[in-house]
């Protein structure tokens, strides 16, 4: 089955204006990787509640595996109080002290890690000690192609030193405009424009690629040789934003592990996230076949013009 990827920190559930909903961006992107015909594992934990017994349940469901989840007795399952504005746009209140902020280090995730050709990870589950231990040291185990870094920079639960060790660590970074601000400023990034700033993140942090996610823009994309792409997003109609993101990751990863250009990576990426962004709910079935279809019949948007002259 296709590659390995591990996706690691929070399954939990988003509590929406209609309800509960499984969710968290590493399990969004597992359960993504898994549907592109790889094997996405999601090492996390729950709550031994009946939200983590629902939420173990829909895993299953969704033909997942559920061996690297870990049951807790005194922490309850993770939850997200979620509310849009007017445009859709989403803003999160995450519960603390929840399962996933207490993830043991146990010797089978070292045996899934030496056997994985990406780990991805995030700052969320970096916001506790135990979680944070247990990544940072999978982390040092890790010797497969891509340590991919979404940054995900929630309110109040990250650090400056929590995104230095894992910009360390990585050696592909995500990451929307906002938080590249957040990067530059730590990091003294030269350069005014976009795309200088980027280049000059890969070179300080010594990244592999780095790719910029523009919302309905599409995605901007370097790599450490000097490569620089654009490419722009599709026109649909927006249902559900919420696990867009998540699957623009998995589909990037996806095309990367198969060797297939940057630029197709994002192009790829792009379709996966506008296809999710146009549904209700993360984890709705989404077909190869549908997606490169998609991919044939769909127009782009006029893109951002700051990055035209990229265009191929």
């Amino acid at each position: 089955m296709g590659f390995t990827v591990v996706s690691y920190g929070e399954a939990l559930l988003d509590l929406l204006p209609t309800g509960a909903v499984l969710g968290g961006a590493p399990l969004n992107v597992a359960y993504r990787i898994n549907s592109l015909g790889n094997r996405g594992v999601i090492i996390s934990r729950l709550g031994r509640d009946e939200l983590g017994q629902r939420a173990l349940k829909q895993i299953a469901g969704l033909g997942m595996e559920r061996s690297f989840i870990q049951s807790d007795e005194k922490h309850p399952t993770g939850r997200v109080e979620i509310c849009f504005d007017d445009s859709k746009n989403p803003d999160y209140t995450i519960i603390e002290d929840v399962a996933y902020d207490h993830i043991e280090l146990q010797d089978r995730l070292s045996n899934l890690i030496s056997q994985s050709d990406c780990l991805c990870f995030g700052t969320l589950a970096q916001r506790s000690p135990t979680s944070r231990k247990t990544l940072w040291r999978l982390l040092d185990e890790f010797s497969g192609s891509f340590a991919f870094l979404d940054i995900n920079l929630r309110r109040n639960c990250y650090s400056e030193e929590t995104i230095c060790h894992s910009l360390n660590k990585a050696n592909v970074v995500k990451l929307n405009e906002e938080e590249l601000n957040v990067l530059a400023e730590i990091y003294g990034l030269g350069g005014k424009s976009l795309p200088e700033i980027v280049q000059s993140l890969v070179k300080k942090a010594t990244l592999k690629y780095c790719v910029v996610s523009l919302g309905h823009q599409g995605a901007f994309a370097a790599s450490n040789d000097g490569e620089m792409v654009y490419a722009p997003g599709f026109q649909v109609d927006l249902a559900d934003p919420c696990g867009a993101g998540d699957a623009f990751s998995a589909g990037f990863i996806h095309s990367l592990l198969n060797e297939e250009p940057l630029q197709d990576a994002c192009r790829f990426g792009n379709a996966l996230g506008a296809l999710v962004a146009r549904q209700q709910g993360a984890t709705q079935p989404i077909t190869h076949q549908e997606i490169k279809d998609f991919v044939a019949g769909r127009k782009c948007s006029s893109g951002d013009a700051r990055l035209r002259d990229l265009l191929v």
